[in-house]
């Protein structure tokens, strides 16, 4: 099974990747997203050229729907994948191939895509995203893990799933948060823990960092 989420917050501008599989290292090559220009989930039988020229696809400013025509023109085995887009204006795309395994498919809403294969069946998606509509005064790294909890705890995998991954932008080119389970016998348990320690260690360092507009990054700065 993967289940995956790919999502634009209104309110900040973010953009974001969610997922959870039950394989190792979902995060390796699912998730695409750069800042000001959209996200990218990749599954199935994955390609991974279809988050990357998907990206460079979203830098030209193409919406959603033009960027998954262009993606589904360019791949000789388009029916085994499953992938979905959102753009810099929060629009939404997604395919789900004729050969993926059953049960799959997508559903979008305002600002996202949830979308799985070998799922227990639409009602994973449904979970998925009330989830993520309830959540919405929630940071966009929660709200996704919220979506990702609530999709497995509707029956998300006929299998058990082994890894998960959030993947956020904000500003810069470099990610906001990257959070990887790459092999873990409960993913999403392991996925909470880890986003509660990054909060408190990890994002006041990279509020710190250097940035386009600030070359020198700000030491002293103690804001999180």
């Amino acid at each position: 099974m993967t289940l995956s989420m790919v999502a634009r917050c209104e309110r900040t501008g973010q953009f974001g990747v969610g997922a959870m599989t039950a394989v190792p290292a979902v995060g390796k090559l699912l998730a695409h997203a750069a800042a000001r220009t959209g996200a990218i989930a990749t599954q199935a039988s994955v390609n991974p050229y279809l988050g990357l020229d998907g990206l460079a696809l979203l830098r030209q400013r193409l919406c959603a729907d033009d960027v998954l025509v262009a993606l589904k023109r360019a791949d000789p085995r388009v029916e085994s994948r499953q992938f979905a887009v959102v753009d810099a204006a929060g629009r939404t795309a997604s395919f789900t191939g004729s050969e993926c395994i059953a049960w799959a498919g997508a559903l979008e809403g305002e600002g996202f895509s949830v979308q799985g294969n070998r799922l227990a069946g639409r009602a994973v998606l449904e979970a998925a995203a009330a989830a993520f509509r309830q959540h919405a005064a929630l940071p966009l790294p929660e709200r996704l893990i919220e979506a990702l909890c609530a999709g497995d705890a509707a029956g998300g995998d006929r299998h058990e799933e082994e890894s998960a991954a959030v993947y956020v932008v904000d500003l810069e080119d470099y990610p906001l948060w990257d959070i990887r389970v790459d092999q873990n016998d409960e993913p999403l348990v392991e996925l909470r823990r880890l986003y509660a320690v990054f909060r408190e260690r990890l994002l006041p360092e990279i509020l710190r960092m250097p940035t386009r507009a600030n070359p020198a990054g700000d030491p002293e700065e103690s804001e999180a």
